[in-house]
């Protein structure tokens, strides 16, 4: 392979073809094909996969040098990337935490590339810092990743991760004293920290080979006990099962540590959920379900009395109340039960009250029930957005709520239970006219007549001339619905004329779980479908046209972007898929690619590797087709959706596309899937995306 390096440094500097008026790097090719049930499929950049390989490094370095050089010739780049600053730069609150005698809450000044941690003991006080993940790394690349507090408020446990990863590292810090402790637990994903004693339970993977840390499969998850002062070491298992190496485990357990909760997961969707009294003896747990074609999520309990949010005999999910001295299902009873139309989104115990929180057409209503199911209040939220999170224990009278649309930034409200009274606790000022702008909803039909609703934002007084630079967001997978809420940097794109779409398309949650199911394995198709109806619905309505509409979308919104320009190239003037699923036939050879199966299916199975072919964005690029222009986007410490994925992709498009629009790569280094990303790289992304976006619509934003 080092012949490779010298291939692709040669030509990234001296290549050129007549159909360009840029030089891409020379990817070099191997000899690879994968025999799928008779099908020869080759993977002529297989090597790519090697992400910590000097002849990827310098495929990587090349493909940045051309990027870059481009983003450079863009004549208002940095003048977006200034105003971008400026939005920016406005104090933000997160939500308050009431551990005992004490507040905590996160803080950002405007432009603190992490937020900081802050502690007091009245509401009305001012807060002194506590930890400060901006001291962690010069760069601000290792960013907090879990903060918990210990009953007795004596210590708190937090997570840190390194450049993106999702590997996390955990440290005990004492509150009085604000000493470090030596303790340090390593191999960390997708854990909780639960509490209990002078400990907590947390769950862990092996320790990777070393080179395969970032793409090699996350296998034998266990539950383990830490007692604060003891090294990783001294932990004590609590569970594991051999016999299902793929399985994941992870502990909860109930704010009056009297039932320890265990979650198994094989995939995204659907988990297995047992109990038993807290405590470390080898006790056995009982189960309440085994299966995974449910989603079981513990919410709290009173006594033996358990709160779950679940879509056991409800798509659209529902809350019941387990006695755990009588915990089979047949004794199970509905507390809130399943909505005819809305899908119960949240729930939490405060007060010795409910607050649960619907999703209406993708937007957020929410309501206060008493323990027996009683609707007694409705929130009045300030209008059509979200609840970002609620802070609540069943002991306070007290919880706090964040609030925010797409033009108005996350608000905290503090929420008295007991009187049914909201006020508002912190507002941000933000460098922004959120009045200028308006939001509606419109239910566009899709290919099979489905109504689907979508989000238009804009600026008031918009001429529908079919010449407006517009953005169009879609995701549709996992069950996952984004609702309105607020971005700096979809700020800049409105203020300077854009129009912002968001479809709620199928395979999202917006619905409940029958939206989901109809856009996963074979009906994959729908989600694609229903993301090209909502273009065509822009288009045809004069909002704008193929020439001024961009598309982007992360992760399995990547994929959705990948396989719609394969599909409809003609619709879009530019399109960023970012950290995208590219590879359609080896995702799941990947950290926790596995888990995805259960939406996506597998390239093992005949049936499906047919279907997944078909549509891999990776697998069905064309040369016979005039692509938009294109930048993908990706992070070098990706242990999510691999930069592989990527790389391969934007590999064969630079091969096979014969036009004259950019198909580029924007590598970030020292970054990951996206979260804990420090706010300048941030900034410096989605400068170089909405610079990219609009140079390619041939379209000049105007500034003071």
């Amino acid at each position: 392979m080092k012949q490779f390096v010298i291939i692709i440094l040669f030509l990234s500097v001296m290549s050129c073809t007549q159909r360009q008026t840029f030089v891409y790097p020379e990817t070099a090719k191997v000899d690879t094909v994968d025999n799928y049930f008779g099908t020869a499929v080759p993977d002529p950049y297989r090597w790519l996969e090697d992400d910590r390989s000097a002849e990827t490094e310098a495929w990587v370095k090349a493909q940045n040098e051309v990027t870059f050089a481009y983003l450079d010739r863009i004549p208002f780049r940095n003048e977006l990337k200034e105003r971008m600053t400026e939005i920016w730069d406005y104090p933000k609150m997160g939500l308050p935490g009431r551990e005992g005698s004490y507040y905590f809450y996160s803080y950002n000044t405007g432009l603190q590339n992490q937020d900081v941690i802050f502690i007091k003991k009245r509401l009305d006080a001012e807060g002194k810092v506590f930890l400060d993940p901006n001291t962690f790394s010069e760069d601000g690349t290792v960013a907090l990743s879990g903060f918990s507090v210990s009953n007795d408020t004596k210590y708190v446990v937090y997570g840190i991760s390194k450049a993106g990863s999702d590997w996390r590292e955990f440290f005990v810090k004492e509150i009085v004293s604000g000493r470090e402790l030596d303790d340090h637990l390593q191999w960390i994903k997708s854990s909780g920290m639960a509490w209990f004693g002078d400990g907590f339970f947390y769950s862990r993977f092996d320790e990777p080979a070393e080179g395969n840390e970032l793409k090699g499969e996350n296998l034998n998850s266990r539950v383990l006990y830490h007692r604060v002062g003891t090294g990783q070491a001294e932990d004590v298992l609590i569970y594991k099962d051999d016999l299902y190496p793929d399985r994941s485990f992870s502990m909860g357990v109930t704010e009056d540590e009297r039932y320890m909760i265990l979650y198994v997961t094989e995939s995204t969707s659907g988990n297995a959920i047992a109990f038993r009294k807290a405590g470390l003896a080898s006790t056995p747990f009982h189960w309440l379900d085994k299966g995974f074609e449910y989603d079981y999520h513990v919410i709290g309990n009173q006594g033996s009395g358990l709160y779950v949010r679940t879509n056991y005999q409800a798509p659209r999910y529902k809350l019941v109340r387990i006695d755990l001295n009588r915990p089979e299902k047949e004794h199970w009873v509905d507390i809130i039960p399943e909505h005819e139309r809305n899908v119960l989104e949240s729930v939490r115990l405060a007060g010795g009250r409910i607050i649960a929180v619907h999703l209406q057409d993708a937007y957020n209503v929410a309501h206060l029930y008493d323990l027996d199911g009683t609707m007694l209040h409705q929130l009045e939220l300030p209008g059509i957005g979200s609840i970002n999170g609620i802070s609540a224990k069943m002991k306070n009278d007290t919880a706090f709520y964040s609030y925010s649309s797409f033009n108005q930034p996350p608000s905290i409200f503090l929420y008295d239970i007991k009187n049914n009274r909201s006020e508002c606790y912190f507002k941000p000022e933000v460098d922004f006219d959120t009045d200028a702008f308006e939001t509606k909803q419109v239910f566009y039909s899709s290919k099979d007549g489905t109504k689907i609703p979508m989000f238009i934002v804009h600026k008031k007084g918009l001429e529908l001339n079919g010449d407006n630079p517009t953005l169009l967001y879609g995701y549709g997978g996992f069950n996952i619905t984004y609702t309105p809420s607020f971005s700096t940097t979809r700020a800049v794109w409105l203020e300077k004329g854009g129009v912002f779409a968001l479809a709620n398309i199928r395979g999202g949650g917006t619905y409940g779980e029958e939206w989901h199911k109809a856009g996963t394995l074979l009906q994959k198709q729908t989600v694609f479908d229903d993301f090209i109806a909502a273009a065509e619905y822009l288009i045809d309505t004069d909002y704008t046209s193929n020439k001024r509409l961009a598309i982007y979308g992360g992760s399995n919104g990547g994929l959705l972007i990948g396989a719609v320009i394969n599909q409809r190239p003609d619709l879009f003037a530019v399109a960023v898929p970012m950290v995208g699923v590219m590879d359609m036939l080896r995702f799941h050879k990947f950290t926790i690619g596995r888990y995805w199966t259960i939406d996506y299916g597998s390239s093992d199975d005949p049936g499906q590797f047919q279907y997944l072919y078909a549509y891999s964005p990776l697998h069905n690029i064309s040369a016979e087709k005039e692509y938009p222009a294109v930048l993908v986007t990706t992070g070098d410490h990706d242990d999510r959706v691999v930069p592989a994925h990527s790389f391969k992709y934007i590999a064969t498009l630079q091969e096979k596309y014969q036009g004259d629009k950019p198909v580029m790569i924007r590598i970030n280094t020292d970054a990951g899937h996206g979260a804990g990303k420090p706010t300048s790289k941030l900034i410096e992304e989605y400068a170089d995306v909405w610079s990219f976006i609009f140079y390619n619509m041939d379209y000049t934003p105007e500034f003071n």
